[in-house]
């Protein structure tokens, strides 16, 4: 079968791979000049970036893709696990570092907030059966088969279905739990990785700190953007045909079946198409005259981020790959995301891989990575808002390090919610599709096939099962597995 994908992002490409693996005959359309989307990089005076995703998690889902096309990673993919999964900063002073041993981590947490050990190993542990239970079921399989819920699996995991806190908050779940606001703080910053609302988001949500303190936080050998290289280079290898600066302009159907995709080259007769462009314009740009699944793309959107990119000259012993300096207003700050703002004391993340990687700074410096949440598009200034957080995201930090941060820049680029959405289409620059505030999100998430249009289907951040390298990545295992059963 010939089969077509839109775009080459992570997703885009996982899904190159796993059906060329199986004898398909792959033609990737990329509208940029290179793959990988969001998980691309740059360089700039000196200093290498990560433009996207930062953390890494879960990197047997990579390995799979070299397992299924039988070729070696060894020489073409490496990857450490961290000692530390990251530090965290308050502006009281407290510093806390969460060890990548649990034990060891839950020790720290005792010995600086007062909390016992064994509360912190009694949720982690209650994470991971959460996710033993039901996350499987909810990330790597299809929720819109009726052979999905016809299994051992979901008879198992029905009796335990009210510990799962599908109908509770995240954010009350931490707070029953922990009794402590900066460590209710430190787990609920975990509803962010989908771009949600932990005051809102379900409970189930809580599975995601077992990702980070059981299964490990993990480093690519060269950075993230490696990551795309690999999977790039493998799916060459097997034969897919990228075709990059082709924008496709139309996704061809006949007779409720898809047939093919034109882009200002002509059109290609195809198979099947995989989309790994937002499902929001997936329809509307391409398909502006089928049904559109309306109720599905009038959701509300996942958060964005502000992003700023320095170079520093200097380095900071106390700071390590991820840092993450909260906010003294956690729900205001949440609240201000909703009403498209963002506050004068934001949660703060850095990323800094020059500490794993010292070519990615001059000697003697740091490439900065800093992050704070930010509200999708919806026709802000961003100009004054970029001004104004800059300024109070310079001052924050040169408080918390001691240091006057402005007299350290010797590069900057910076990329905010309406660029992202001009460099990679995600729709008003929401980086996770929708979020997850309610407790039937994951099923409102767009399938990973259509129900009209027979041979399309969909991969990425917009579908099922969200946002994120892992997911993303599955959305690709469960597409292929989906074009497999129906080829």
């Amino acid at each position: 079968m010939r089969i077509g994908i839109i775009g080459a992002g992570i997703a885009g490409l996982a899904a190159a791979v796993r059906l060329a693996a199986k004898g398909c005959e792959v033609e990737v359309f990329e509208a940029n000049l290179y793959p990988g989307g969001k998980l691309s990089a740059f360089e700039q005076a000196g200093y290498r970036f990560d433009a996207g995703p930062s953390l890494f998690t879960m990197p047997d889902y990579v390995e799979e893709l070299f397992h299924v096309a039988q070729r070696p990673i060894e020489g073409r993919f490496a990857y450490a696990k961290v000692p530390v999964t990251c530090r965290y900063f308050w502006n009281d002073g407290t510093h806390l570092v969460a060890w990548s041993d649990s034990e060891r981590f839950a020790a720290e947490v005792e010995r600086v907030l007062g909390v016992p050990a064994q509360r912190v190993l009694g949720y982690l542990a209650l994470s991971e059966k959460k996710y033993r239970l039901a996350g499987h079921l909810f990330l790597e399989k299809s929720l819109h088969r009726w052979e999905t819920w016809l299994n051992a699996q979901v008879l198992r995991a029905l009796p335990f279905l009210p510990g799962f806190d599908l109908f509770t908050p995240m954010h009350r779940v931490n707070e029953r739990w922990f009794e402590h606001p900066k460590l209710t703080q430190l787990f609920d910053r975990y509803a962010t990785y989908n771009g949600s609302n932990p005051y809102k988001a379900p409970g189930m949500l809580t599975i995601i700190p077992h990702f980070e303190h059981q299964l490990g936080v993990y480093y690519p050998e060269g950075g993230m953007h490696s990551i795309t290289r690999a999977v790039f280079g493998l799916a060459q290898q097997l034969g897919v045909r990228f075709h990059f600066g082709q924008r496709v302009e139309e996704i061809m159907t006949e007779r409720g079946r898809v047939v093919g995709l034109r882009t200002a080259t002509g059109a290609h007769r195809l198979g099947a198409v995989v989309s790994n462009m937002d499902v929001y314009y997936t329809y509307k740009r391409l398909m502006p005259t089928e049904k559109a699944p309306e109720r599905i793309l009038r959701q509300p959107k996942s958060t964005s981020a502000l992003i700023f990119y320095w170079g520093v000259r200097q380095v900071f012993p106390q700071l390590d790959l991820h840092n993450i300096f909260f906010s003294d207003y956690y729900q205001q700050e949440f609240e201000a995301l909703e009403r498209g703002d963002i506050i004068d004391d934001p949660t703060i993340y850095l990323n800094i891989t020059s500490k794993y990687t010292p070519s990615d700074a001059p000697a003697g410096c740091e490439n900065w990575f800093v992050m704070v949440n930010a509200p999708s598009h919806s026709g802000q200034d961003w100009a004054a808002l970029i001004t104004r957080v800059r300024e109070a995201v310079m001052a924050k930090l040169s408080a918390c390090l001691g240091v006057d941060l402005r007299a350290l820049i010797a590069t900057e680029a910076i990329l905010s919610p309406p660029e992202i959405e001009a460099k990679t289409h995600s729709h008003l620059g929401a980086l996770y599709g929708y979020s997850s505030n309610t407790p039937m999100a994951a099923f409102w998430r767009h399938a990973n096939f259509s129900r009209r249009l027979r041979g399309l289907y969909f991969c990425g951040g917009s579908v099922h099962p969200g946002g994120g390298i892992p997911l993303c990545l599955l959305s690709a295992k469960i597409t292929s597995e989906l074009i497999g059963k129906s080829a």
